[in-house]
Formats: structure tokens, sequence, C-alpha cells
């Protein structure tokens, strides 16, 4: 989940640590940063499937918008927890502030 003590100043980066480390080459990453998407990002997507959080939809976005930038192959690799906390961040991002407000925090 993120850790909302890691979120940058603005709110259009985010920090995931990852429950299972994902190891690329020599690397071993245990946390991605998710920025927010530009519109132009969003091309070829549709935001229902976005927000069915439909994972070739997913596995589309993530590459175009996370640090370190993760490969189709990398995602296919992730554990679904983490998986599903990256999801939930590009959901987040999707909602319009007014929505936000509406929702009843837990």
């Amino acid at each position: 989940m993120t850790d909302k003590a890691t979120l940058s100043s603005s709110t259009s980066l985010r920090t995931v640590t990852l429950d299972v480390p994902l190891q690329i080459g020599d690397q071993t990453i245990d946390a991605v940063q998710v920025r927010k998407p530009a519109s132009g990002e969003l091309r070829g997507l549709t935001m229902m499937a976005l927000s069915q959080l439909d994972y070739a939809a997913l596995e589309t976005l993530l590459p175009r918008i996370t640090i370190p930038m993760l490969s189709k192959q990398d995602i296919a690799r992730l554990d679904p927890a983490d998986f599903m906390q990256l999801g939930g961040e590009v959901m987040d991002f999707l909602l319009p502030q007014a929505a936000k407000a509406a929702s009843p925090t837990t």
C-alpha cells in the first residue's frame, strides 16, 4: 500500500512499496514511483478498462508512468498484490477531486 509519508510534495507522484521485490537484472526493485498520467499517455486505452483495473490496459499504461520504468515483462512478473497496489494508484489519479471529496474515508 502507498505510504502516505512517501508522497512527494506534489500528489502527482507516489511511491508504492512492493510486497514482493522485483528482480530486474542485477537490481532488486522494492519500491516503484507512479506518476499521474497526462491525457496523451492514456492514448489507446479506455477509461472503462482502467477503472476496472483491466490487466491489458494497466500493462500498457504502467510502463509510461512508472519510475523505474517497468516493462510489460516486469509487470507480468509482479506479485498480484503489488499489481493491485499500482492499479489502485492509477485509479486514484483518475478520480476527479469532487468524487474523492464525496467518498467517505476509512
